[in-house]
């Protein structure tokens, strides 16, 4: 079987073509394999009060002022932080967070808020008003 020079120059043109496509391929490939950062999950109201620790109570105070102010109006989120305020023995700010959050409830109509957060809202404001910041 013999080879002609101008089969053998095809051959290697064949084998030189493929090259690239491999390489383009491989580098792809590789290119791909970059981490992408994880989407983060949007705050939500309920967010101040997940996963809440005492070691890590300031860390959950920092969260829950994220939630406040992604939901200004949203009477919620004040009375949870008042909880954490609370635990760290900041009655001041509790007790700001619960007058802040009374005023927005009072603005809400009764059936459109929940009856849970506004009866917490009141025994809370009245625990600011007996106790005194």
């Amino acid at each position: 079987m013999s080879v002609t020079t101008e089969q053998a120059g095809q051959h290697a043109l064949t084998a030189h073509q493929r090259r690239p496509p491999l390489v383009l391929l491989l580098a792809l490939l590789l290119g791909g394999c970059v981490e992408q950062p994880l989407p983060q999950r949007p705050i939500t109201r309920e967010d101040c009060l997940r996963n809440v620790t005492l070691e890590h109570l300031p860390s959950a105070l920092q969260q829950c002022d994220k939630v406040v102010a992604a939901f200004p109006q949203d009477p919620g989120p004040l009375n949870e932080r008042f909880l954490l305020h609370t635990l760290a023995g900041n009655t001041v700010a509790a007790c700001r967070d619960i007058a802040r959050a009374t005023t927005l409830a009072a603005g809400v109509p009764k059936t459109k808020l929940d009856p849970i957060l506004r009866q917490d809202l009141e025994v809370r404001q009245r625990s600011c008003s007996q106790d005194g910041p």
